[in-house]
Protein backbone atom coordinates (compact mmCIF):
# COMPACT_ATOMS: atom_id res chain seq x y z
CA UNK A 1 0.00 0.00 0.00
CA UNK A 2 0.71 3.67 -1.06
CA UNK A 3 2.62 5.70 1.57
CA UNK A 4 -0.67 8.45 1.37
CA UNK A 5 -3.43 5.53 0.42
CA UNK A 6 -4.24 5.36 3.94
CA UNK A 7 -4.89 8.98 4.64
CA UNK A 8 -6.32 9.20 0.93
CA UNK A 9 -9.08 6.82 1.91
CA UNK A 10 -9.40 8.14 5.29
CA UNK A 11 -10.09 11.78 3.46
CA UNK A 12 -12.86 10.03 1.43
CA UNK A 13 -14.51 8.47 4.56
CA UNK A 14 -14.10 12.14 6.32
CA UNK A 15 -16.07 13.22 3.23
CA UNK A 16 -19.04 11.53 3.27
CA UNK A 17 -19.54 12.20 7.03
CA UNK A 18 -19.54 15.47 6.47
CA UNK A 19 -21.86 14.78 4.07
CA UNK A 20 -23.70 12.69 5.73
CA UNK A 21 -23.84 15.41 9.35
CA UNK A 22 -24.91 18.10 6.95
CA UNK A 23 -27.61 16.25 5.28
CA UNK A 24 -29.04 15.07 8.47
CA UNK A 25 -28.77 18.78 9.89
CA UNK A 26 -30.94 19.98 6.98
CA UNK A 27 -33.78 17.12 7.46
CA UNK A 28 -34.05 17.84 10.58
CA UNK A 29 -34.48 21.32 10.21
CA UNK A 30 -37.09 20.70 7.69
CA UNK A 31 -38.78 18.08 9.73
CA UNK A 32 -39.11 20.28 12.69
CA UNK A 33 -41.58 22.83 11.04
CA UNK A 34 -44.08 20.00 10.80
CA UNK A 35 -43.07 16.81 13.54
CA UNK A 36 -42.06 17.38 17.29
CA UNK A 37 -38.69 16.22 17.93
CA UNK A 38 -39.18 13.19 20.13
CA UNK A 39 -41.42 12.14 16.87
CA UNK A 40 -38.73 12.63 14.83
CA UNK A 41 -36.07 10.78 16.99
CA UNK A 42 -38.58 7.91 17.40
CA UNK A 43 -38.76 7.33 13.30
CA UNK A 44 -34.81 8.15 13.30
CA UNK A 45 -34.35 4.77 16.08
CA UNK A 46 -37.32 2.52 13.59
CA UNK A 47 -35.11 3.38 10.29
CA UNK A 48 -31.62 2.93 12.23
CA UNK A 49 -33.24 -0.61 13.48
CA UNK A 50 -34.54 -1.89 10.11
CA UNK A 51 -30.86 -0.84 8.65
CA UNK A 52 -28.80 -3.00 10.95
CA UNK A 53 -31.61 -5.80 10.94
CA UNK A 54 -31.22 -5.62 7.61
CA UNK A 55 -27.08 -5.74 7.25
CA UNK A 56 -27.27 -8.43 10.34
CA UNK A 57 -29.49 -10.49 7.46
CA UNK A 58 -27.21 -10.14 4.22
CA UNK A 59 -24.23 -11.10 6.78
CA UNK A 60 -25.86 -14.13 7.58
CA UNK A 61 -25.33 -13.23 11.58
CA UNK A 62 -27.47 -13.85 14.15
CA UNK A 63 -28.92 -11.42 17.29
CA UNK A 64 -26.69 -13.25 19.60
CA UNK A 65 -23.37 -11.30 18.38
CA UNK A 66 -25.72 -8.58 20.45
CA UNK A 67 -25.54 -9.89 23.68
CA UNK A 68 -24.27 -7.99 26.37
CA UNK A 69 -23.05 -7.61 29.92
CA UNK A 70 -23.38 -5.01 30.41
CA UNK A 71 -27.02 -3.43 29.23
CA UNK A 72 -27.20 -1.05 32.18
CA UNK A 73 -23.95 1.46 30.88
CA UNK A 74 -26.29 0.77 28.05
CA UNK A 75 -28.88 2.30 29.35
CA UNK A 76 -27.40 4.94 31.03
CA UNK A 77 -25.17 5.73 28.41
CA UNK A 78 -28.76 6.10 25.84
CA UNK A 79 -29.98 8.96 28.13
CA UNK A 80 -27.34 10.75 28.13
CA UNK A 81 -27.62 10.16 24.12
CA UNK A 82 -31.30 10.89 24.08
CA UNK A 83 -31.44 14.24 25.50
CA UNK A 84 -28.16 15.12 23.18
CA UNK A 85 -30.18 14.45 20.72
CA UNK A 86 -33.42 16.11 21.97
CA UNK A 87 -31.62 19.24 22.36
CA UNK A 88 -29.50 19.33 18.96
CA UNK A 89 -32.77 18.44 16.86
CA UNK A 90 -34.76 21.33 19.04
CA UNK A 91 -32.24 23.59 18.56
CA UNK A 92 -31.89 22.92 14.32
CA UNK A 93 -35.83 24.28 14.58
CA UNK A 94 -35.17 27.45 15.89
CA UNK A 95 -31.18 28.88 15.50
CA UNK A 96 -29.09 28.86 12.50
CA UNK A 97 -27.57 25.39 11.75
CA UNK A 98 -23.98 27.33 11.97
CA UNK A 99 -24.75 27.96 15.68
CA UNK A 100 -25.55 24.43 16.63
CA UNK A 101 -22.69 23.28 15.35
CA UNK A 102 -20.52 25.40 16.68
CA UNK A 103 -21.95 24.90 20.25
CA UNK A 104 -21.60 21.32 19.45
CA UNK A 105 -18.17 21.66 19.18
CA UNK A 106 -17.74 21.63 23.00
CA UNK A 107 -18.66 18.01 23.11
CA UNK A 108 -14.98 17.52 23.81
CA UNK A 109 -15.05 20.09 26.72
CA UNK A 110 -18.16 18.02 28.63
CA UNK A 111 -16.22 14.40 27.58
CA UNK A 112 -12.82 15.73 29.32
CA UNK A 113 -14.88 16.85 32.63
CA UNK A 114 -16.97 13.41 32.64
CA UNK A 115 -13.96 11.29 31.88
CA UNK A 116 -12.33 13.34 35.04
CA UNK A 117 -14.98 12.36 37.20
CA UNK A 118 -16.39 8.85 36.03
CA UNK A 119 -13.20 7.47 34.52
CA UNK A 120 -10.87 8.94 36.83
CA UNK A 121 -8.66 10.45 34.15
CA UNK A 122 -6.48 12.92 34.99
CA UNK A 123 -6.69 17.07 34.13
CA UNK A 124 -3.71 17.84 32.79
CA UNK A 125 -2.38 21.20 31.57
CA UNK A 126 -3.44 20.73 28.01
CA UNK A 127 -6.76 20.14 28.67
CA UNK A 128 -6.99 22.92 31.02
CA UNK A 129 -6.34 25.02 28.43
CA UNK A 130 -8.85 23.69 25.71
CA UNK A 131 -11.37 23.59 28.66
CA UNK A 132 -10.64 27.55 28.86
CA UNK A 133 -10.38 28.45 25.18
CA UNK A 134 -13.94 26.28 25.00
CA UNK A 135 -15.79 28.04 27.56
CA UNK A 136 -14.12 31.68 25.78
CA UNK A 137 -15.64 30.38 22.51
CA UNK A 138 -18.82 29.56 23.82
CA UNK A 139 -19.10 33.16 25.58
CA UNK A 140 -18.43 34.99 22.43
CA UNK A 141 -20.59 33.05 20.30
CA UNK A 142 -24.02 33.63 23.09
CA UNK A 143 -22.70 37.05 24.08
CA UNK A 144 -24.81 36.73 27.33
CA UNK A 145 -24.62 40.46 28.45
CA UNK A 146 -24.90 41.73 24.85
CA UNK A 147 -28.31 39.76 23.66
CA UNK A 148 -31.24 37.93 25.14
CA UNK A 149 -29.83 34.15 24.69
CA UNK A 150 -32.26 31.88 22.35
CA UNK A 151 -33.10 28.62 24.88
CA UNK A 152 -32.93 26.66 21.69
CA UNK A 153 -29.29 27.68 22.01
CA UNK A 154 -29.48 27.00 25.67
CA UNK A 155 -30.97 23.58 24.59
CA UNK A 156 -28.20 22.57 22.34
CA UNK A 157 -25.30 23.47 25.04
CA UNK A 158 -26.93 21.14 26.98
CA UNK A 159 -27.06 18.08 24.33
CA UNK A 160 -23.35 19.27 24.24
CA UNK A 161 -23.04 18.17 27.49
CA UNK A 162 -25.16 15.00 27.30
CA UNK A 163 -23.16 14.25 24.31
CA UNK A 164 -20.06 14.61 26.52
CA UNK A 165 -21.12 12.16 29.13
CA UNK A 166 -22.46 9.65 26.69
CA UNK A 167 -19.01 9.38 24.91
CA UNK A 168 -17.44 8.84 27.99
CA UNK A 169 -19.73 5.66 28.67
CA UNK A 170 -19.01 4.89 24.71
CA UNK A 171 -15.67 5.06 25.92
CA UNK A 172 -15.90 2.15 28.62
CA UNK A 173 -18.52 -0.06 26.34
CA UNK A 174 -16.40 -0.55 24.10
CA UNK A 175 -13.95 -2.41 25.50
CA UNK A 176 -16.40 -5.07 25.53
CA UNK A 177 -19.17 -4.69 23.52
CA UNK A 178 -18.68 -4.36 19.26
CA UNK A 179 -19.61 -1.18 17.80
CA UNK A 180 -22.49 -2.58 15.77
CA UNK A 181 -23.56 -3.70 19.62
CA UNK A 182 -23.59 -0.06 20.42
CA UNK A 183 -25.58 1.47 17.20
CA UNK A 184 -28.17 -1.44 18.17
CA UNK A 185 -28.93 -0.87 21.61
CA UNK A 186 -28.93 2.70 20.73
CA UNK A 187 -31.75 2.55 18.35
CA UNK A 188 -33.82 -0.31 20.38
CA UNK A 189 -33.24 1.72 23.65
CA UNK A 190 -34.15 5.30 22.18
CA UNK A 191 -36.94 4.28 20.52
CA UNK A 192 -39.53 3.58 23.19
CA UNK A 193 -38.47 6.65 25.24
CA UNK A 194 -39.28 8.66 21.67
CA UNK A 195 -42.04 7.19 21.43
CA UNK A 196 -43.42 7.74 24.97
CA UNK A 197 -42.74 11.90 24.73
CA UNK A 198 -44.28 11.97 21.05
CA UNK A 199 -47.85 10.01 21.94
CA UNK A 200 -49.33 13.13 23.31
CA UNK A 201 -49.02 15.13 20.33
CA UNK A 202 -48.39 11.90 17.51
CA UNK A 203 -49.03 13.89 13.88
CA UNK A 204 -48.62 11.23 11.06
CA UNK A 205 -46.09 11.85 8.48
CA UNK A 206 -47.48 12.83 4.68
CA UNK A 207 -45.82 13.23 1.44
CA UNK A 208 -42.18 14.40 1.38
CA UNK A 209 -41.91 14.42 5.63
CA UNK A 210 -40.81 10.31 4.69
CA UNK A 211 -38.10 11.27 2.46
CA UNK A 212 -36.92 13.59 4.93
CA UNK A 213 -37.08 10.77 8.00
CA UNK A 214 -35.67 7.99 5.71
CA UNK A 215 -32.46 10.66 4.96
CA UNK A 216 -32.27 11.32 8.90
CA UNK A 217 -32.02 7.64 9.92
CA UNK A 218 -29.89 6.77 6.49
CA UNK A 219 -27.08 9.41 7.50
CA UNK A 220 -27.52 9.17 10.71
CA UNK A 221 -25.93 5.74 10.36
CA UNK A 222 -23.51 6.49 7.67
CA UNK A 223 -22.08 9.42 9.80
CA UNK A 224 -20.82 7.58 12.87
CA UNK A 225 -19.98 4.44 10.20
CA UNK A 226 -17.60 6.64 8.03
CA UNK A 227 -16.04 8.28 10.81
CA UNK A 228 -14.87 5.11 12.42
CA UNK A 229 -13.82 4.33 9.10
CA UNK A 230 -11.67 7.19 8.47
CA UNK A 231 -10.81 6.24 11.94
CA UNK A 232 -9.44 2.72 10.68
CA UNK A 233 -7.17 4.51 8.02
CA UNK A 234 -5.37 7.33 10.08
CA UNK A 235 -5.15 8.75 13.67
CA UNK A 236 -7.46 10.78 15.25
CA UNK A 237 -5.07 13.81 14.45
CA UNK A 238 -5.79 13.35 10.84
CA UNK A 239 -9.40 12.88 11.36
CA UNK A 240 -10.39 15.45 14.11
CA UNK A 241 -9.11 18.45 11.80
CA UNK A 242 -11.35 16.99 8.64
CA UNK A 243 -14.61 17.37 11.35
CA UNK A 244 -14.01 20.52 11.74
CA UNK A 245 -14.43 21.24 8.31
CA UNK A 246 -18.14 20.83 9.24
CA UNK A 247 -18.45 24.17 10.46
CA UNK A 248 -18.07 25.90 7.37
CA UNK A 249 -19.42 23.62 5.12
CA UNK A 250 -23.07 24.01 6.87
CA UNK A 251 -22.26 27.71 7.30
CA UNK A 252 -22.66 27.70 3.32
CA UNK A 253 -25.65 25.42 3.32
CA UNK A 254 -27.34 28.00 5.94
CA UNK A 255 -26.40 30.99 3.45
CA UNK A 256 -27.49 29.61 0.05
CA UNK A 257 -30.57 27.61 1.44
CA UNK A 258 -31.98 29.11 4.33
CA UNK A 259 -30.35 32.95 4.00
CA UNK A 260 -28.37 32.23 7.08
CA UNK A 261 -26.32 35.61 7.97
CA UNK A 262 -22.28 34.80 8.36
CA UNK A 263 -21.81 36.13 11.84
CA UNK A 264 -18.43 36.89 12.62
CA UNK A 265 -19.01 36.44 16.36
CA UNK A 266 -20.00 32.91 15.58
CA UNK A 267 -16.94 32.45 13.65
CA UNK A 268 -14.31 33.68 15.98
CA UNK A 269 -15.97 31.50 18.74
CA UNK A 270 -16.09 28.65 16.94
CA UNK A 271 -12.11 29.22 16.37
CA UNK A 272 -11.31 29.68 19.69
CA UNK A 273 -12.75 26.47 20.40
CA UNK A 274 -11.37 24.21 17.36
CA UNK A 275 -8.49 25.50 18.31
CA UNK A 276 -8.91 24.34 21.96
CA UNK A 277 -10.00 21.03 20.60
CA UNK A 278 -6.85 20.65 18.49
CA UNK A 279 -4.67 21.46 21.28
CA UNK A 280 -6.03 19.07 23.65
CA UNK A 281 -5.54 16.60 20.66
CA UNK A 282 -2.00 17.58 19.59
CA UNK A 283 -0.82 17.17 23.58
CA UNK A 284 -2.50 14.09 24.51
CA UNK A 285 -1.67 12.54 20.65
CA UNK A 286 0.67 9.33 21.88
CA UNK A 287 4.04 9.35 21.27
CA UNK A 288 5.57 6.42 18.89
Amino acid sequence: MLRGEPIFKAALWMLVALASFSLMAVAAKELSVSLGTAQILFFRSVIGLLLILAFVSVRGWDLGRFKTRCFKRHLFRNLAHFVGQYGWIYGLGFIPLAEVFALEFTVPIWTALAATLLLNERMNKSRVIAIALGLVGVLIILRPTMLIIHPAALAVLVSAVAFGLSHTLTRSLVQQDAPLAIIFYMCLIQLPMALGLSLGNWQMPTGNLWFWLLLIGTTAMSAHYSVSKALSYADAMVVIPMDFLRLPLIMLVGYFFYEEAIDGFLLLGAALMLLGNYWGLKRERPTR
